[in-house]
């Protein structure tokens, strides 16, 4: 359990003085604005799973615009069905919940429009040299991730949940290729202006995407998406549903959001769904 005051105060006494909880009135404030796509910001103390309780909001309803943000997550999903959970207030766990008008075939590049905004918002404010790995990883120096970010469906609706390591120190780390903002020398690991940056920016190029009924290419996303990419360019291992792998050369993302992958054979193969692994860097000369 958190030792942590309950989040909705904004104020009270915590245990840890470098992990101050999120302020609820403020953020409000900046972020539920005339004219603007989110309606509703939830701050809980903890829960389950963010994307959970949006889910089960958007079955109950619940309009586009809901935010959830949980100070402690402790049955987090991730990726493949994998799971996480997080020290009280060392990052940001939350889940959008989004019900976009464009054709089904367009909706697999909103967790594509979440890393872009993700990326850009953590560059802008904490200043790291932060870029994505295929799908929508976030990776830091030496392919150290940091950030992941997971998109289901529910009765019409999209739900995207993404956590972000913020200020996780090396034993709290849930894995050993895992790091956090402050662990990367991050100028800024304040998650009020992180969260409120992040949002901001899935707002902007969900607008954008929305606009241009979902297109791709006319609204920018998968220019943005290939310049914050670093698996492309990468020589590649892709672990395939099904058991199969897939080795080559990330070549780049087509107009699906597919990793183009081109084999030892020089065929381009497009992958929708599996785990990749970046090829060690040659720096050998």
């Amino acid at each position: 359990m958190s030792t942590g005051s309950p989040s909705g105060s904004g104020s009270g006494s915590w245990s840890d003085l470098g992990r101050p909880p999120l302020r609820p009135l403020a953020l409000r404030r900046a972020l539920l604005v005339p004219g603007g796509l989110w309606t509703e910001l939830r701050i809980v103390e903890e829960t389950g799973s963010t994307n959970a309780d949006a889910i089960a909001a958007a079955r109950e309803g619940a309009p586009e615009g809901l935010v959830i943000v949980a100070e402690r997550q402790i049955a987090g999903r991730g990726r493949l069905g994998r799971q996480w959970e997080s020290p009280a207030r060392a990052g940001l766990a939350l889940s959008v919940l989004l019900r976009p008008d464009i054709a089904p075939a367009r909706l697999g590049w909103l967790p594509l429009l979440a890393g872009v905004a993700l990326t850009e918002a953590v560059r802008r404010v904490s200043r790291v040299d932060a870029y994505l790995k295929w799908p929508n990883d976030l990776l830091l120096t030496g392919d150290r991730k940091t950030a992941g970010i997971l998109a289901e469906a529910a009765d019409g609706a999209v739900v995207l949940g993404i956590g972000l390591n913020v200020t996780l120190r090396e034993e709290e780390l849930p894995r050993p290729d895992a790091t956090s903002l402050a662990l990367a020398g991050a100028a800024n690991t304040d998650r009020d202006p992180l969260l409120r940056a992040l949002l901001r920016a899935i707002g902007e190029w969900y607008a954008r995407f929305t606009e241009h009924g979902g297109d791709p290419e006319a609204s920018g996303l998968r220019e943005a998406y290939a310049l914050h990419c670093g698996t492309i360019g990468r020589r590649v291992r892709v672990d395939l549903p099904g058991g199969t792998v897939l080795e080559g050369l990330a070549a780049g993302v087509d107009v699906d959001g597919r990793l183009q992958v081109t084999d030892r054979f020089g065929t381009v193969r497009a992958v929708a769904a599996g785990d990749v692994v970046h090829a060690r860097l040659d720096t050998s000369g």
